[in-house]
């Protein structure tokens, strides 16, 4: 069932705890709904195991949800959508820390029946919660920026934050990318004061704003933009980086990092200030990752599809990494392998479960995700958890 699996798996102690890690199935279960089943499962193949649920993010769908998890507090607030719908939005709060995912306001799962819209779509209620963040008395603020419906440059971000983006009669633009080919000037007097603050905008430091891998032709063209539409975008972020960047005095759009979530990266570095950092690497700091994993004797991991994209800083690829440099072995339960027995081992997974190993329809491995990996963690019991005597259960 699982590919690379030692043949007899590391000799740790019986009583260290299981460490439940995993992200999202997408499509199917939350990163926390995925670590109860796990845990479940586990709970029932080998009753009294300490186990610890630990969901996971990567700065994508989800991220606000693993830091409430993990003890962060929720705070609701109605923001606009994409496309200025309104929208109930989540942000977490710890402290004087916020995290603050750009997928919760301006994210494709808030597209009216998933139709996009990328020449009018708005980050404009990404920019209201960070707002909101800032009105409760957040000083460090992390953005997840994955799973963006948006190409607007971040132009809606400034927007919701109070910033005014004017035409040449002196009016305010239409929200979305393609309307930024007739801005004539910014007032930003609006704008909150952010001395002080620390934002870091969650993601892979790569990809600028413009050219061939910026957010007009690239994520543009994968958000449904045809050819004609993807030129009328650039043409609107060349005009909105000239005119941001001499009204920040920031250069920001060849930047790494500039052009993710469509742009919303330039705009918070240069409005915000913001640095850019991976975000599976951000998050497993915010959650106390290696505290959580010291004495562990296995990491589960998964999400909904291991494959190479998987390898590209996806939440389970960090947590192997980062469980390894702990000395703790990690396997992955997955909804579907797409990866070869030697790129798991490379990438520090020792074996990988699949739920099509037990279920090969697809759409029923959708639907039924939840007792599925329910079923799939008794050969994970089997290979790495030998009956033995245990504590009893933890749970945080």
């Amino acid at each position: 069932m699982a590919v690379s699996s030692p043949d007899s798996p590391p000799d740790h102690p019986p009583g260290g705890h299981v460490l439940l890690a995993p992200d999202k199935f997408k499509g199917s279960l939350t990163a926390p709904e995925v670590a109860r089943h796990l845990g479940a499962g586990l709970r029932r193949a080998r009753p009294g195991a300490p186990i610890v649920e630990l969901p996971v993010a990567d700065g994508g769908d989800g991220t606000a949800e693993a830091v409430i998890a993990a003890g962060w507090r929720r705070v609701e607030v109605e923001v606009r959508g994409p496309t200025g719908r309104p929208v109930t939005a989540s942000l977490a709060l710890d402290g004087r820390s916020a995290v603050v995912e750009l997928a919760e306001a301006s994210g494709l799962r808030r597209l009216p029946g998933g139709r996009p819209s990328p020449l009018t779509a708005t980050s404009l209620g990404t920019g209201q919660m960070l707002a909101h963040a800032l009105r409760l008395g957040a000083r460090r603020i992390v953005l997840g920026v994955g799973g963006a419906a948006c190409a607007d440059g971040g132009a809606g971000l400034v927007q919701g934050l109070g910033g005014r983006l004017l035409d040449g009669l002196g009016k305010d633009l239409p929200p979305g990318g393609a309307a930024l080919r007739g801005l004539h000037r910014l007032d930003l007097r609006g704008m909150p004061d952010l001395s002080g603050v620390e934002v870091i905008v969650a993601g892979e430091p790569e990809g600028t704003l413009l050219g061939r891998n910026g957010s007009a032709t690239g994520q543009a063209l994968r958000r449904g933009a045809g050819r004609e539409e993807v030129r009328a975008l650039d043409a609107g972020l060349r005009r909105w980086a000239d005119l941001a960047e001499a009204a920040s005095r920031t250069a920001a759009r060849d930047r790494p990092g500039a052009g993710a979530a469509g742009g919303v990266g330039f705009a918070a570095l240069a409005f915000l200030g913001a640095t850019v950092e991976p975000g599976i690497g951000l998050m497993l700091d915010l959650l106390g990752f290696v505290d959580k994993a010291r004495g562990a004797r296995l990491v589960v991991t998964g999400e909904g599809c291991l494959d190479v994209q998987s390898l590209r800083g996806r939440a389970p690829i960090g947590v192997a990494r980062a469980a390894a440099r702990a000395g703790v072995p990690v396997v992955a339960a997955v909804g579907r392998r797409g990866l070869t027995g030697e790129q798991a081992r490379k990438a520090r997974v020792q074996a990988v479960y699949a739920l099509t190993d037990i279920e090969p329809d697809a759409a029923r491995c959708m639907r039924q995700a939840g007792p599925l990996l329910e079923q799939l963690t008794v050969a994970i019991a089997d290979e790495w958890l030998p009956p033995g005597r245990t504590p009893g259960a933890a749970r945080l």
